[in-house]
Protein backbone atom coordinates (compact mmCIF):
# COMPACT_ATOMS: atom_id res chain seq x y z
CA UNK A 1 0.00 0.00 0.00
CA UNK A 2 1.23 3.32 -1.00
CA UNK A 3 1.94 6.10 1.77
CA UNK A 4 -0.80 8.22 2.80
CA UNK A 5 -0.44 11.64 1.10
CA UNK A 6 -3.86 13.48 1.86
CA UNK A 7 -4.01 15.64 5.08
CA UNK A 8 -1.65 14.82 8.18
CA UNK A 9 -3.80 16.46 10.61
CA UNK A 10 -6.55 14.46 9.54
CA UNK A 11 -4.43 11.33 10.34
CA UNK A 12 -3.60 12.68 14.35
CA UNK A 13 -7.79 13.17 14.41
CA UNK A 14 -8.21 9.65 13.27
CA UNK A 15 -5.90 8.26 16.13
CA UNK A 16 -7.16 10.63 18.39
CA UNK A 17 -3.25 11.25 19.33
CA UNK A 18 -0.72 13.70 18.42
CA UNK A 19 1.42 11.83 16.20
CA UNK A 20 3.55 15.00 15.32
CA UNK A 21 3.31 14.99 12.05
CA UNK A 22 3.62 18.71 10.99
CA UNK A 23 6.24 19.39 13.38
CA UNK A 24 6.00 22.62 15.16
CA UNK A 25 2.34 22.46 14.57
CA UNK A 26 1.60 19.82 16.22
CA UNK A 27 3.49 21.29 19.58
CA UNK A 28 1.08 24.63 19.53
CA UNK A 29 -2.29 25.14 20.61
CA UNK A 30 -3.34 25.19 16.59
CA UNK A 31 -3.09 21.37 16.51
CA UNK A 32 -6.84 20.18 15.59
CA UNK A 33 -6.16 17.15 18.34
CA UNK A 34 -6.99 19.95 20.27
CA UNK A 35 -10.08 21.28 19.41
CA UNK A 36 -11.49 18.65 17.63
CA UNK A 37 -11.85 15.51 19.75
CA UNK A 38 -13.91 13.17 17.62
CA UNK A 39 -12.21 11.55 14.55
CA UNK A 40 -13.19 13.00 11.25
CA UNK A 41 -16.58 11.37 10.03
CA UNK A 42 -17.66 10.36 13.27
CA UNK A 43 -21.22 11.96 15.15
CA UNK A 44 -20.08 13.27 18.52
CA UNK A 45 -23.88 12.03 19.59
CA UNK A 46 -23.88 8.33 18.38
CA UNK A 47 -22.48 5.76 20.99
CA UNK A 48 -19.15 4.36 19.52
CA UNK A 49 -18.56 0.50 20.13
CA UNK A 50 -15.69 -0.97 22.51
CA UNK A 51 -13.29 -1.67 19.95
CA UNK A 52 -11.96 -5.14 19.66
CA UNK A 53 -8.48 -6.77 20.57
CA UNK A 54 -7.64 -7.00 16.59
CA UNK A 55 -9.02 -3.36 16.43
CA UNK A 56 -7.25 -1.51 18.70
CA UNK A 57 -3.72 -3.46 17.81
CA UNK A 58 -4.56 -2.26 14.06
CA UNK A 59 -4.74 1.18 15.43
CA UNK A 60 -1.25 1.06 16.99
CA UNK A 61 0.21 -0.30 14.06
CA UNK A 62 -1.84 2.19 11.96
CA UNK A 63 -0.22 4.75 14.30
CA UNK A 64 3.30 3.55 13.70
CA UNK A 65 2.97 3.52 9.84
CA UNK A 66 1.62 6.89 9.45
CA UNK A 67 4.10 8.09 12.45
CA UNK A 68 6.99 7.14 10.69
CA UNK A 69 5.99 7.60 6.75
CA UNK A 70 6.26 3.68 5.93
CA UNK A 71 4.42 1.15 3.80
CA UNK A 72 2.59 -1.60 5.44
CA UNK A 73 5.40 -3.97 3.47
CA UNK A 74 8.25 -1.77 4.96
CA UNK A 75 6.48 -2.11 8.38
CA UNK A 76 5.98 -5.63 8.38
CA UNK A 77 9.68 -6.32 7.26
CA UNK A 78 10.98 -4.21 10.58
CA UNK A 79 8.79 -6.60 13.18
CA UNK A 80 9.60 -10.03 11.15
CA UNK A 81 13.11 -8.72 11.32
CA UNK A 82 12.92 -7.91 14.96
CA UNK A 83 11.21 -11.24 15.86
CA UNK A 84 13.70 -13.45 13.93
CA UNK A 85 16.62 -12.15 15.77
CA UNK A 86 18.07 -13.98 18.57
CA UNK A 87 19.76 -12.19 21.85
CA UNK A 88 17.89 -9.16 21.79
CA UNK A 89 14.69 -7.60 22.56
CA UNK A 90 12.67 -7.39 19.67
CA UNK A 91 11.38 -4.18 21.34
CA UNK A 92 15.25 -2.33 20.84
CA UNK A 93 15.71 -4.05 17.11
CA UNK A 94 11.83 -2.64 16.10
CA UNK A 95 13.42 0.75 17.94
CA UNK A 96 16.94 0.49 16.16
CA UNK A 97 15.48 -0.20 12.62
CA UNK A 98 12.61 2.79 12.66
CA UNK A 99 14.61 5.10 14.76
CA UNK A 100 18.09 4.72 12.69
CA UNK A 101 16.32 5.74 9.64
CA UNK A 102 18.27 8.54 7.60
CA UNK A 103 15.01 10.67 7.50
CA UNK A 104 14.31 10.34 11.02
CA UNK A 105 18.02 11.25 12.30
CA UNK A 106 17.71 14.34 10.08
CA UNK A 107 14.47 15.64 12.05
CA UNK A 108 15.84 14.12 15.51
CA UNK A 109 19.14 16.38 14.85
CA UNK A 110 16.81 19.38 14.17
CA UNK A 111 17.60 20.00 10.31
CA UNK A 112 13.49 19.55 9.29
CA UNK A 113 10.51 19.93 11.51
CA UNK A 114 8.91 16.88 10.74
CA UNK A 115 9.53 13.10 8.73
CA UNK A 116 7.27 13.80 6.08
CA UNK A 117 10.15 17.15 5.53
CA UNK A 118 13.05 15.47 5.97
CA UNK A 119 12.05 12.36 3.63
CA UNK A 120 11.94 14.91 1.09
CA UNK A 121 15.11 16.81 2.11
CA UNK A 122 16.70 13.08 2.03
CA UNK A 123 14.99 12.40 -1.34
CA UNK A 124 16.37 15.85 -2.43
CA UNK A 125 20.11 14.61 -1.75
CA UNK A 126 20.64 17.24 0.74
CA UNK A 127 22.38 15.18 3.07
CA UNK A 128 25.85 13.04 3.28
CA UNK A 129 26.70 10.30 5.76
CA UNK A 130 30.22 9.82 6.20
CA UNK A 131 31.05 12.29 3.29
CA UNK A 132 28.90 9.86 0.81
CA UNK A 133 25.72 11.57 -0.93
CA UNK A 134 22.95 9.28 0.57
CA UNK A 135 19.08 9.71 -0.82
CA UNK A 136 17.33 6.85 0.82
CA UNK A 137 15.21 7.76 3.65
CA UNK A 138 15.31 4.52 4.56
CA UNK A 139 19.50 4.36 5.02
CA UNK A 140 19.92 2.65 8.25
CA UNK A 141 22.59 5.13 10.18
CA UNK A 142 24.94 3.07 12.56
CA UNK A 143 27.07 4.43 15.92
CA UNK A 144 30.22 6.69 14.74
CA UNK A 145 28.20 7.79 11.36
CA UNK A 146 28.72 11.57 10.65
CA UNK A 147 26.09 13.48 8.77
CA UNK A 148 26.30 16.61 7.17
CA UNK A 149 24.56 18.38 4.74
CA UNK A 150 26.12 18.05 1.06
CA UNK A 151 28.18 20.60 0.10
CA UNK A 152 26.48 22.16 -2.80
CA UNK A 153 23.20 22.00 -0.79
CA UNK A 154 24.64 23.91 2.02
CA UNK A 155 23.46 27.46 0.15
CA UNK A 156 19.90 25.94 -0.34
CA UNK A 157 16.89 28.43 1.05
CA UNK A 158 15.83 25.42 2.50
CA UNK A 159 19.47 25.70 5.05
CA UNK A 160 18.97 29.48 5.90
CA UNK A 161 19.22 30.37 9.23
CA UNK A 162 19.78 27.01 10.35
CA UNK A 163 21.76 27.59 13.18
CA UNK A 164 20.20 30.51 14.26
CA UNK A 165 17.17 27.88 14.67
CA UNK A 166 19.30 25.09 16.21
CA UNK A 167 20.46 27.45 19.04
CA UNK A 168 18.00 26.31 21.68
CA UNK A 169 17.62 22.71 20.13
CA UNK A 170 18.65 19.81 22.67
CA UNK A 171 19.38 16.46 20.18
CA UNK A 172 18.59 13.43 21.87
CA UNK A 173 21.30 11.52 24.30
CA UNK A 174 21.92 8.83 21.41
CA UNK A 175 23.09 11.87 19.24
CA UNK A 176 25.66 14.73 18.51
CA UNK A 177 25.06 17.99 16.68
CA UNK A 178 27.88 20.73 16.40
CA UNK A 179 25.85 23.49 15.80
CA UNK A 180 28.39 25.63 14.09
CA UNK A 181 29.10 23.26 11.80
CA UNK A 182 25.88 21.41 11.23
CA UNK A 183 27.37 18.39 11.47
CA UNK A 184 25.67 15.53 13.34
CA UNK A 185 26.88 12.30 14.68
CA UNK A 186 25.44 8.99 15.55
CA UNK A 187 26.78 8.40 19.27
CA UNK A 188 25.33 4.96 19.88
CA UNK A 189 21.75 2.86 19.04
CA UNK A 190 18.74 4.93 19.55
CA UNK A 191 17.49 4.92 23.08
CA UNK A 192 15.62 6.01 25.71
CA UNK A 193 12.77 7.05 23.22
CA UNK A 194 9.26 8.20 23.89
CA UNK A 195 6.96 6.48 21.57
CA UNK A 196 3.73 7.82 20.80
CA UNK A 197 2.40 4.16 20.45
CA UNK A 198 2.24 0.83 22.05
CA UNK A 199 4.72 -1.45 20.84
CA UNK A 200 4.05 -4.34 22.35
CA UNK A 201 0.46 -4.76 20.89
CA UNK A 202 2.21 -4.44 17.13
CA UNK A 203 4.58 -7.33 17.91
CA UNK A 204 1.45 -9.17 18.56
CA UNK A 205 -0.78 -8.32 16.05
CA UNK A 206 2.27 -9.56 13.46
CA UNK A 207 2.25 -12.35 15.63
CA UNK A 208 -0.39 -13.67 14.30
CA UNK A 209 0.22 -13.32 10.67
Amino acid sequence: MARYTGPRCRLCRTENKRLFLKGDKCKSDKCPVNRKRMAPGKDPKTRQKKQSEYAVQMREKQKIKFSYGVTDRQLKKVFKNAAGTKGTSAIDVITKLLEGRLDNVIMRLGFAPSRSISRQMVNHGHFSVNGWRVKTPSYQVRPGDVITIYVPSRNNAVFEGMQEKLKSYNVPSWLSLNKETLEGKVESEPKDVDFQFNINLVVDYYSKK
